[in-house]
């Protein structure tokens, strides 16, 4: 088994991605293997409506030059997807909505491809916005089909420097919990 993370955020090892690699750890920890996707310095426009997809049916974007394909094959790939972004303006940011469009108009193209893996959403925030952020992320799973396991708490946290999310005792368990809850909603399922 296999679970994918995308880190939307600007900042590698900001706090989005300290809190997908708590996600991460827990689900190695259970046997599950696992790769974290950096989306930080990629240009990633958004979708362009052209269709094509739908015309191709071949589960690959017409647009190429850039991440998007490869992102694709790795979704495919996994049994899980984990989707990482900061609070961006109350919204996710601007590559992981560009992944969310364009990798979610090539799987209705092609027959729902994402249906009945796995995803869950993490969402950093300096003070607000981030319930948003997880609905974002949240509706592209259910439109794409997927099943979703909660956790503790939201999958939500505060910091604003890279690090601070560590001080946040809540997140930091939060996270653990959404690990330990995915690893077992995937081996229930492949059993």
């Amino acid at each position: 088994m296999k679970v994918t993370a995308f880190n939307g955020s600007a900042r590698n090892g900001g706090n989005t991605a300290i809190m997908l690699k708590l996600v991460l750890e827990e689900l190695q920890d259970r046997g599950i293997d696992t790769e974290l996707i950096q989306l930080s310095g990629e240009n990633i426009p958004g979708c362009t409506a052209c269709y094509k997809c739908f015309k191709n049916k071949d589960q690959r974007c017409a647009v190429e030059g850039d991440l998007i394909n490869d992102a694709l094959e790795k979704m495919l790939e996994a049994d899980g997807i984990l989707l990482g972004s900061p609070s961006y303006f109350s919204d996710v940011s601007a590559g992981m909505k560009a992944l969310i469009e364009r990798t979610g108009m090539v799987a209705r193209a092609n027959n729902d491809m994402f249906r009945r893996k796995v995803g869950a959403a993490v969402v950093a925030q300096r003070r607000a916005g981030a319930t948003h952020v997880f609905s974002s992320i949240n509706y592209f799973f259910f439109i794409a089909q997927m099943i979703v396991p909660g956790s503790s708490y939201w999958n939500l946290g505060f910091g604003k420097e890279p690090g601070d999310i560590r001080r946040d005792e809540e997140a930091v368990q939060t996270m653990m919990t959404l690990g330990r809850n995915m690893a077992w909603l995937l081996k229930k399922i492949k059993t």
